[in-house]
Parts: C-alpha cells; sequence; structure tokens
C-alpha cells in the first residue's frame, strides 16, 4: 500500500467501529440480537486487520511516521483545534492491542450476554469504547486526547451501569465517573499550562520546543517559583491516575466489576487503564524534564503495586480478585514510567492486555456455567468439567505471575530490573515494592486457580451434574489469547526494550536511560532466563508466593481461617480497603452533602429567602401598617399635618438664610 493511501486506511481504522455502534444502537431492534453482533464484530475485524496492515507499514516496511491534521475544528486567538492522527511505532503498537483484544471480547460477548434483553445495546456500547479508544491513542494534539480521553470515561460510565435496575451498578458508574472527574481537571490543568505556554495543543510542536522552557518557573502561592515542566507534567500524571486507577484515585476500578464480564475485560485489559500509561510514554520529552515529576510516578507507582495485591489475598469474588491484580499490575507499569523506562511500562502493557482479558474471560466462563455465581468459596474442582478453561486459566496465571518464559515473564522483570538500576528519588521504596509484589501474585493469583479449579466441590451436588464446558465462541477467545500470552514476550523483548522499536516516539534523556544498561549485558531471550536463575531472588519469592497458595488451599485448607482469626485486625483491614471507601463516604460524599445542606439552610433559607424575599415582604407590610394608621379620615388631623409641616419647610427656610 502506498503512503498516499495510508491516511483513508487510518480513517476507516476508527471509524469502522464507530460505523457498527451506530448502527446496532440506532437500528438494533430492526437489525435483531444477530444483526447487532454481527455488524459490530465486522466493524472491529476490519479496524483490527486494517491496523495490522498499519503495523506492517511501519513497523517491517519502513514506513514513515504519519502526522496529518484532518480537519481543524476551531480556530480562536490564532491557534488552530484540529482533530488528526499520528501514527508512529508506540500509536500503531496501542492500535493492533486495542482492536484485537476487543475483537475477541466482541465473540466471546455472543456466548456471554445471550440471554441479556440489552445485547444490541451492549455491542454498540463496546464498539463505541472501541472508537473512543482509538481516537485516543491516534491524536496528534491534545484537543483529540482530551476528546479520546473523556469519550472512554461516558462509555465507561455507561457500561459500568449497564445493569441499571441494580442499585450496586448504578453507585458503581457514579462512583467511577466522579473520582475521574477528579483525575480529569488535574489533566485539563496540565493541557491548559501547555497551551498557555506553548500557544499550541499540537504535539510536534510543543515537544520540538519543549526546551525552550525546561528551566522556565512560574509561581502559584506566593512567591515561591515552581518548575513549569513539573507542574505540567504532575497535573497531567493527575490524570494518568485516574484513568489507569493509581492510589488514590484507584477506587472506581474493583467496583467496575457491576458490569458485565466481557466490559470488565475490556476496560482491565487494552482501553480505558492502558490510556493513562500511553499518555505518558507519548508525553515522556515533557516528563524527561522534570526528576520531580518521575520521583512522584515512581512513589505512587509502587505504592499502587503492592497494597492493591494485598487487597487481592482476601478477595472472595472471583473478578475482584482479578480486578485488583490489574490494579497492581497499573502499579508495575506506572512504576516503570517514574523509572523512565517508558519501553518497558509499554511492554508490560501489551502482555498485560492479552493475559488479563483471558483471565477476565476465563473467569466469565466460569461465572456462565456456575449460573452466575462468582463467590470462589462455592466452587472448586472446575478442571475436571471445564479442561479448556482450566487450561486457558492456567496459562493467564503463569503469565500474571511472572513465570519464566511467558509473556508476563519477560515485561515483568524488565520493569524490576529497570527499577532497580535508577537512581531517581524513590527508586529504592519502588524496588523494594515491586519484588515484594512478586511474592503477593504469586500468592493471589494461585489462591484463585486452587479455589476455583482445584481442591473439594463446594457447590451443590445438582449444580455439580449439570457442570459442563463453556460453548466454543467462549472457549475459542480464550484458546486465541492463550497464545500471545505464553509466546509474545520472548517475540518483543529484544526489539521493544533494546533495539530501538520505537524510534523517537519516546524521548528518554541519556541520565535516565536504564533500559541502555540493561541492554549492555542482555545476550537473547535465552540469556535474559538464564540471569533469571543465575540471580534467582525473584523466582523463589515467585515460587514461595505459589508453595504458600498450595499450603493454604490445598494441602491446609483450615489455615487461612487459623491465620485470620490470629491476625483479625489486618484481615478486617484489608476487607475494609485500608478505608479509602469509608473515608470518601464521610468526607467527600457525606461531607460536601452536609456543607450543601448548611450552605443551603444558611445561604438560600435564611438569607435570600428570609431576608431578601420573605424579608423585603414583611418590611413592606411593616411599614404598610405604620403608615396605614396616619389615614384617619379626620379632616382636622390632616389640617394639624399640614400645620406642622408648613412650620418645618419655614423653619429650614429661615435656617438657610441665616446661615
Amino acid at each position: 500500500m502506498m503512503f498516499e493511501d495510508m491516511g483513508t486506511l487510518y480513517l476507516i481504522i476508527v471509524l469502522a467501529p464507530l460505523a457498527g455502534s451506530l448502527i446496532a444502537g440506532l437500528f438494533g431492534k430492526v437489525i435483531g440480537r444477530s444483526g447487532a453482533h454481527w455488524v459490530t464484530i465486522i466493524g472491529v475485524a476490519i479496524s483490527s486487520i486494517l491496523s495490522m496492515i498499519a503495523y506492517k507499514h511501519h513497523m517491517f516496511d519502513g514506513g514513515a511516521v504519519y502526522n496529518e491534521a484532518l480537519y481543524t475544528w476551531l480556530s480562536s486567538g490564532g491557534i488552530d483545534f484540529q482533530i488528526g492522527f499520528l501514527i508512529d511505532p508506540l500509536s500503531v503498537t496501542m492500535m493492533v492491542v486495542v482492536t484485537f483484544v476487543s475483537w475477541m471480547i466482541h465473540i466471546y460477548t455472543i456466548g456471554y450476554m445471550h440471554d441479556d434483553p440489552g445485547y444490541q445495546r451492549f455491542f454498540s456500547y463496546i464498539s463505541m469504547f472501541t472508537f473512543a479508544m482509538l481516537m485516543l491513542v491516534m491524536s496528534n494534539n491534545f484537543l483529540q486526547l482530551f476528546f479520546g480521553w473523556e469519550a472512554v470515561g461516558v462509555v465507561s460510565y455507561l457500561l459500568i451501569g449497564f445493569w441499571y435496575k441494580k442499585d450496586t451498578a448504578i453507585f458503581a458508574n457514579m462512583k467511577a465517573f466522579l473520582v475521574n472527574r477528579v483525575g480529569d481537571f488535574g489533566f485539563l490543568l496540565g493541557i491548559a499550562a501547555v497551551l498557555m505556554y506553548f500557544n499550541t495543543l499540537d504535539y510536534a510542536t510543543v515537544f520540538t520546543n519543549v526546551s525552550d522552557h525546561a528551566d522556565t518557573t512560574i509561581s502559584i502561592f506566593g512567591n515561591e517559583p515552581w518548575s513549569l515542566m513539573t507542574v505540567i507534567c504532575i497535573c497531567l500524571f493527575i490524570g494518568a491516575m485516574g484513568k489507569s486507577a493509581q492510589v488514590p484515585l484507584h477506587v472506581w476500578l474493583p467496583d467496575s466489576m457491576e458490569g458485565p464480564t466481557p466490559i470488565s475485560a475490556l476496560i482491565h485489559a487494552a482501553t480505558m487503564v492502558t490510556a493513562g500509561i500511553f499518555m505518558v510514554s507519548r508525553m515522556s520529552p515533557l516528563f524527561e524534564l522534570s526528576e520531580t515529576a518521575l520521583s512522584f510516578i515512581l512513589i505512587i507507582g509502587s505504592i499502587t503495586a503492592l497494597f492493591m495485591g494485598f487487597l487481592g489475598l482476601v478477595q472472595n469474588d472471583i473478578k475482584r480478585v482479578v480486578a485488583y491484580s490489574t490494579l497492581s499490575q497499573l502499579g508495575y507499569m506506572t512504576v516503570a514510567l517514574g523509572a523512565s523506562a517508558y519501553a518497558a511500562a509499554m511492554f508490560h502493557l501489551v502482555t498485560h492486555a492479552f493475559f488479563k482479558a483471558l483471565l477476565f474471560l476465563a473467569a466469565g466462563s466460569v461465572i456462565i456455567v456456575m449460573h452466575h455465581e462468582q463467590d470462589m468459596r462455592k466452587m472448586g474442582g472446575l478442571y475436571k468439567a471445564m479442561p479448556i478453561t482450566w487450561l486457558t486459566c492456567f496459562v493467564g496465571t503463569l503469565a500474571l505471575i511472572g513465570f519464566p518464559g511467558t509473556s508476563g515473564f519477560f515485561s515483568k522483570d524488565a520493569i524490576i530490573e529497570a527499577v532497580h538500576h535508577s537512581s531517581l528519588y524513590g527508586a529504592h521504596f519502588a524496588y523494594y515494592s515491586v519484588l515484594i509484589g512478586v511474592f503477593i501474585t504469586a500468592l493471589y493469583s494461585f489462591r484463585l486457580l486452587f479455589m476455583t479449579f482445584h481442591g473439594e466441590q463446594r457447590m451443590d451436588t445438582e449444580t455439580w451434574k449439570h457442570l459442563h464446558e463453556a460453548p466454543a465462541v467462549v472457549t475459542v477467545p480464550l484458546s486465541v489469547l492463550a497464545i500471545p500470552s505464553l509466546i509474545l514476550g520472548a517475540f518483543l523483548i529484544g526489539p521493544m526494550l533494546f533495539e530501538g522499536y520505537f524510534g523517537n516516539a519516546i524521548y528518554v534523556s541519556s541520565a535516565h536511560d536504564v533500559l541502555a544498561e540493561i541492554g549492555a549485558d542482555y545476550h537473547g531471550v535465552g540469556g535474559f532466563i538464564m540471569h533469571a536463575f543465575k540471580h534467582p531472588l525473584v523466582l523463589i519469592l515467585m515460587s514461595s508466593g505459589i508453595f504458600v497458595a498450595w499450603l493454604c488451599y490445598i494441602k491446609f485448607p483450615e489455615l487461612p481461617g487459623k491465620i485470620v482469626s490470629k491476625f483479625g485486625f489486618i484481615h478486617k483491614l484489608l476487607l475494609n480497603k485500608y478505608g479509602f471507601d469509608d473515608f470518601n463516604q464521610l468526607v467527600f460524599a457525606r461531607g460536601t452533602r452536609e456543607i450543601g445542606q448548611l450552605l443551603w439552610k444558611i445561604g438560600d433559607v435564611k438569607i435570600i429567602d428570609g431576608l431578601f424575599v420573605n424579608g423585603t415582604a414583611r418590611s413592606v407590610g411593616l411599614i404598610s401598617n405604620i403608615v396605614r394608621n396616619i389615614q384617619t379620615g379626620y379632616l382636622y388631623h390632616y389640617a394639624f399635618a399640614i400645620i406642622i409641616g408648613l412650620l418645618v419647610l419655614l423653619g429650614v427656610f429661615v435656617h438657610g438664610i441665616l446661615n
């Protein structure tokens, strides 16, 4: 394909899912259930195949970077607000991941949502989600980035609350909406600062001129100087904290499980939560100028990676265990960003997309067969009835814990090595956090595997008799996703981390280039695996996590109960999610409501109604009562008033003459 035709190709990639979404949403009753899934699946399939063609064009055929504006949305004050595409190795990689994972989830949805009355509506939403994410990753300016950013937020709101008759679903989607508004406020301030100082929203122009503002300072509070780049980067990262669910803006993500499982997979694997990681990677020329911002990112990411992993240990809902693993893995990616290992963060984003989608869809397969039972305490022994689901879930689990040779092994170990080489403030804390996270990840992952598929059957006899493997429309996407979960990391580690895969799409200053230090000792895939065995600390921690899980949930299943009874306070703290929800509910939800009530009573009732509205009426009535008494109807009263009036006027006149 000639380069001149690529603009049309990119436009089709974006518009195909949008067209499918609009047809399914507006004409769902006309085309029926099968029509809705066919039109959206075909739309996403076209987008995925064309994304692969674009990937081949850029990564294998030497295609040039495409950076063109489609049209000008608005011109104001000499600034053009445009819609356009920037297609380079970073964006084209995201395009392939987003569209392929979405394609598999669309197919899987046929089986999972088979009996749902909102079938057409659901397909319309998930296809719209894909369109929104593509607009985000393909943008060449901050305006379009913000459009995609907000669009994925809106569609996630609709999908998390898809079952809108459930109070918990409505609460969850409102929670996601409000928490992300907090992050988006910071994000918008960052974009506004870029516009104010660079006088443009175009990526290329901003990145070209960023060095001009490397030493620029601004005043925020008093006369204390603040680095402009630090302020911009922290504001942008606050937006990423909301979308990519970093502490303390993480609280919405576990509750997103209230939506159907396919959307849980789509949010957690390839769309919304990856937006923040992608955005920071795209903005690497800005972040490299602020070590303060990088250290801030390091610390936030390490806290998320470690402490969200702990919460996965006490969850009994199969989807929530996987959800907390997403939080922890996003923390790993964020740590990589803070260590300036942007390529490692993107590498883990790519591998994580496949094995996390696999784990969520495997959990959904179990939920289907168990008649929508999600409590792992009511499962056990399912591997006998569901061998394909068990095997694919096992593959996803191995990738998640970083078992040697799997995709997750290469990307997670690269992050651990990168932060170990970093000299930025907070790197030591981050290193030990991600190390401990290896043990925790293995423990909660195999806890899920053992409680669900192994051990004694804990469901009722009738359910056990009717257990069977999920239909092919469910197991085929699982099998497809299992392949990249196993082997993709081995193919990508060399090019993506050490061979200039991203080219100029990612910028790293020489002072922060930890991947270059690791690359000096890189000797191929086999050498990377052997390095893990020569320095086995990570493997020991991973193996220990598996062993403890086996002891607690297979060999001595009574052991967790004894541990809980002995450390009840810690268990309660974890079940309470460190009190984040209670704090938000008390301070922000109830607190703002109480402040609103107080302001209403004082401002509306007392001042506006009491003083101005009702007060004015009372004053008029009072004055009227006084004035009314003057009108007696007696002639001598009026004559007396006239005489008094004349005397007053005469006194004023005489006083004026004498003075």
